[in-house]
């Protein structure tokens, strides 16, 4: 998995991304645990590629998680314990939140 100071290093597409924009609300709750946890389960199932991720001053963010195929997003959306992450997404930590699933069919860059 890649650093925070890195960006995910992905296969050659096709693959998928998952791109999750939020907006968090004040004060952490609890967060920044769960967050951390849901990296650490995230990337143990497989598919999972890698992820890269951001968050402004202002609490706006946007995470990307990369994965080999729709079964791999699906399975991972099912696990029991990111269920209940994303119930206290949305009870407690997100003001907005929105969740875009795309196939990249290009990629390119500099490593």
């Amino acid at each position: 998995m890649n650093s925070p100071t890195s960006l995910a290093r992905t296969p050659v597409p096709p693959y998928y991304a998952v791109i999750f924009t939020s907006l968090r609300n004040a004060g952490d709750h609890g967060y920044a645990a769960m967050s951390d946890r849901m990296v650490e389960l995230g990337s143990g199932y497989a598919g999972f590629l890698g992820i890269d991720s951001a968050r402004e001053a202002d609490g706006k963010g946007i995470t990307v998680s990369y994965w080999r195929d729709e079964a791999s997003i699906l399975a991972w959306k099912r696990d029991a314990e990111h269920q209940k992450a994303q119930r206290g997404g949305r009870e407690s930590w997100y003001a907005a939140y929105e969740v875009r699933i795309a196939k990249v069919e290009r990629a390119y860059g500099k490593m």
